[in-house]
């Protein structure tokens, strides 16, 4: 065993380039340490052929009654981006100044290393644990995310499965590891507008009719209304544009249509419902012709706090010195479908200040402390 078993995983998934839905055999190499302990790993290849989704279910039982622990996370990494902005490979792990360089190495490489020599360590020192521990690994977290987590809870649902509390390892510290706890996430609820005009020429707009002036009014207004005022538990809702787009890339023709995709964050204040009929009674105010495509995301997730909350706290303030803060910031993630089977899901992981970016890294000092929270955690919770 290498002194420091989470750092050379670690390493040997970067090496992976899991860009989603490829795992790139990452979950490979997790079931190669986990089985011989025991753990009943199951595979699930879900999706079309161009775009397979690899799913792990891994499984340790104890001897004794107890709750059912899931650890879980995404073996899939987002696109490098330009491989000439990077210092260094983005698939060759890279050492520079004590952090690690490599796509994935925070969102969420490093999690997922760091639970699996987790649970390796916890199941040597606790063989007769109680309950039983899981982990769930998916490659389809970072893309649509519609044959990963959401596939393998569907499965548990049909087989009557029960998870009691599940820790997702998304990078959710700020300024150093442990400064923060995700307990929940707020919704997401997208759509695309389309707003019907007649195309004409510019220089003859009474036989035209432009959809981009028709819009503007009713757009500011969206933007400027307040929604809801949010609780003690979620900020409040947001209403934002992320594409626009009108006319034929010529500067003498009104365009005939304008097309707009915008996003709600939304909290446990609206619902789906609520907010489609706001959008839909605004824009027939406004006497626009159109139509509207949604897309819900996910429905907000809260876990209150109780046995989790209190027994990853005080692992994060044992091996960081630092008691974490609760927080329902940020994007979605895959707790959204977990939560739907289980009552206590939070999200906790590295510094996520390089997620997603060039160069993405890691501070080398935070692996083992972010195992031992993991491990500490399943101690408190299975024995």
């Amino acid at each position: 065993m290498s002194e420091f078993p989470t750092l050379r995983l670690l390493e040997a998934l970067i090496a992976r380039p899991s860009v989603t839905p490829d795992d790139a055999g990452c979950q490979s190499l997790v079931t190669e340490r986990l089985a011989p302990l025991g753990f009943d790993c199951e595979t699930l290849r879900c999706g079309p052929d161009d775009f397979r989704v690899t799913n792990l279910w891994a499984v340790h039982r104890g001897a004794r009654p107890g709750p059912t622990i899931v650890l879980a996370g995404h073996t899939d990494v987002v696109p490098t981006g330009p491989l000439s902005a990077w210092t260094s490979d983005p698939f060759v792990p890279s050492h520079r100044d004590g952090r690690l360089y490599g796509r994935g190495a925070a969102d969420m490489k490093t999690s997922i290393a760091a639970m699996t020599v987790a649970a390796e360590e916890f199941v040597r020192r606790q063989p007769q644990h109680a309950g039983t521990l899981a982990l769930l690994f998916t490659s389809d977290e970072e893309g649509p995310s519609v044959d990963g987590t959401v596939r393998v809870v569907e499965a548990l649902q049909a087989r009557g499965e029960r998870l009691d509390c599940c820790i997702v390892g998304e990078p959710t510290s700020v300024e150093r590891l442990g400064d923060m706890i995700k307990n929940g996430r707020r919704g997401s609820l997208s759509a695309r507008l389309t707003v019907q005009g007649i195309q004409g020429h510019v220089a003859y707009p009474q036989l035209a009719r432009n959809p981009v002036h028709q819009l503007a009014p009713a757009l500011a207004e969206l933007a400027a209304t307040a929604w809801d005022a949010g609780n003690e538990h979620f900020p409040p809702t947001t209403w934002q544009v992320s594409n626009l787009h009108a006319g034929t890339g010529a500067l003498n023709v009104i365009p005939g249509e304008v097309v707009v995709d915008f996003n709600f964050r939304f909290s446990t204040e609206s619902t789906p419902g609520q907010l489609k009929a706001r959008v839909d009674e605004l824009l027939r105010r406004h006497g626009l012709e159109y139509t509207l495509a949604w897309t819900l995301g996910g429905s907000p997730f809260l876990t209150r706090p109780g046995s989790l909350s209190a027994a990853l706290t005080a692992a994060i303030e044992a091996e960081c010195g630092t008691t974490p803060v609760l927080s329902t910031t940020g994007g979605t993630s895959d707790g959204r479908f977990i939560a739907r089977l289980c009552e206590q899901v939070v999200e906790f992981g590295p510094v996520n200040a390089s997620i997603h970016k060039i160069d993405e890294n890691v501070n080398v000092a935070d692996v083992e402390p972010l195992k031992n929270i993991y491990r500490r955690t399943l101690e408190a919770l299975l024995t």
